[in-house]
């Protein structure tokens, strides 16, 4: 169990510097929070996607909302794809 858990925190940790650098951040002073359009990009969705997923929660995709605004943490995005990542059909990581 403890090497699974490693093995999804270094996925993540590659994920979100792929993140970064996916958006054109740059790397030695990454973004926390992305705004609903880069998270999609780093996702490879559609923003419209994630507004769905929002109202619908289809994914525990954890998400912050203050009035209008809506951000996603890198983390949260970069532990998202990390724990959807498969080796073969059947197998999630």
């Amino acid at each position: 169990m403890a090497t699974i858990t490693a093995d999804i925190e270094a996925l993540m940790e590659k994920i979100a510097g792929e993140i970064v650098l996916a958006l054109s951040c740059d790397p030695k002073n990454p973004p926390i929070h992305v705004d609903d359009k880069q998270a999609a990009i780093a996702l490879g969705i559609k923003a419209s996607t994630l507004s769905v997923w929002r109202s619908t929660g289809r994914y525990n995709l954890p998400y912050i909302k203050v009035g209008r605004m809506v951000r996603y943490r890198v983390s949260d995005l970069a532990e998202f794809m990390a724990r959807r990542t498969v080796g073969h059909t059947g197998e999630i990581a």
